[in-house]
């Protein structure tokens, strides 16, 4: 411990700095598509020409930049200068965490390093939605938004004839929205509700995007029309009745069985005949 002190207190007084890393933007936020920078700063005590090397930590550390050269997907769309990247047209393949490192020989303290963590925003797609054409008066109803592709995740506003719906607090409110799970609940709906829906999506990065919207609508349970539909089924059933208890009782299923009897238990005329001249005979 003593050895160290007195090895930085060498250091200083000499006015010599050892291999230092450093980079000004940790963290980095750009859209996709568009140019990131990943700066890497640094300063060598006696090496004039350090070696420079980038790698991105996924589930395995892979190479960037190495041996003057940039590898794989980094090829032809990311240069240096000095030991800062840029990288051009990035995807979501890109997002993660980088590590510039920096080699220097002829110096005491002989590596530095420093992060950088690449993060890609998505702007809304059109959400999808999941909107019904019509329901009853008192019935729940859910209408669904949901955008699966944005980041980061999108809040959603439902409209109702180009009106938000805003969250409400009040107990007594009939609908509950959840701008961050994009789920509209009509615990119980009414025919005020009917009208034209749509979901919107936004996240802060690019304009919002909407689904098409729908138009719901909310009828009355039509109880006449139901009370005749059931008494219409009675008088065709108790019709159906009886008709097959008068077929019944006119002999219709006795006749026929009678028939298909007779074809099996008598003999046929010839046979009778024969039989009856045998006997005459004798």
């Amino acid at each position: 411990m003593i050895l160290s002190l007195v090895f930085l207190l060498l250091i200083q007084s000499g006015g010599v700095t050892p291999v230092t890393v450093s980079t000004h933007i940790p963290i980095v936020q750009v859209q996709e598509n568009s140019e990131a920078e990943l700066s890497c700063d640094f300063k060598t005590e006696h090496e004039s020409n350090p070696r420079i090397e980038w790698k991105k930590k996924d589930k395995e550390v892979s190479f960037v930049y190495f041996e003057g050269h940039f590898t794989g997907p980094y090829q032809g769309r990311a240069t240096i200068d000095g030991a800062t990247v840029r990288l051009q047209r990035v995807t979501q393949a890109d997002a993660g965490e980088y590590r510039c490192e920096v080699s220097a020989p002829l110096d005491s303290i002989k590596l530095g390093e420093t992060n950088v963590t690449l993060k890609v925003l998505v702007p809304p797609h059109t959400p999808s939605c999941e909107i019904p054409s019509s329901a009853l008066t008192g019935s729940h109803v859910e209408l669904r938004c949901k955008d699966q592709h944005s980041i980061p995740p999108a809040s959603y506003t439902w409209y109702k004839d180009k009106t938000p719906l805003m969250p409400v607090r009040q107990t007594n409110a009939n609908y509950t929205v959840d701008e961050i799970s994009g789920v509209l609940i009509f615990q119980t709906v009414s025919r005020s509700d009917t009208g034209l829906y749509y979901c919107e999506a936004k996240n802060g990065v690019g304009s919002p995007k909407r689904c098409e919207s729908t138009h719901m609508q909310i009828d009355d349970l039509n109880v006449p029309a139901v009370i005749t539909g059931v008494v219409v089924v009675c008088i065709l059933v108790i019709l159906c009745t009886f008709g097959v208890c008068y077929a019944h009782r006119q002999g219709y299923f006795s006749r026929h069985r009678g028939r298909q009897h007779s074809g099996y238990s008598h003999p046929p005329q010839e046979s009778q005949d024969f039989k009856h001249t045998q006997s005459f005979m004798l």
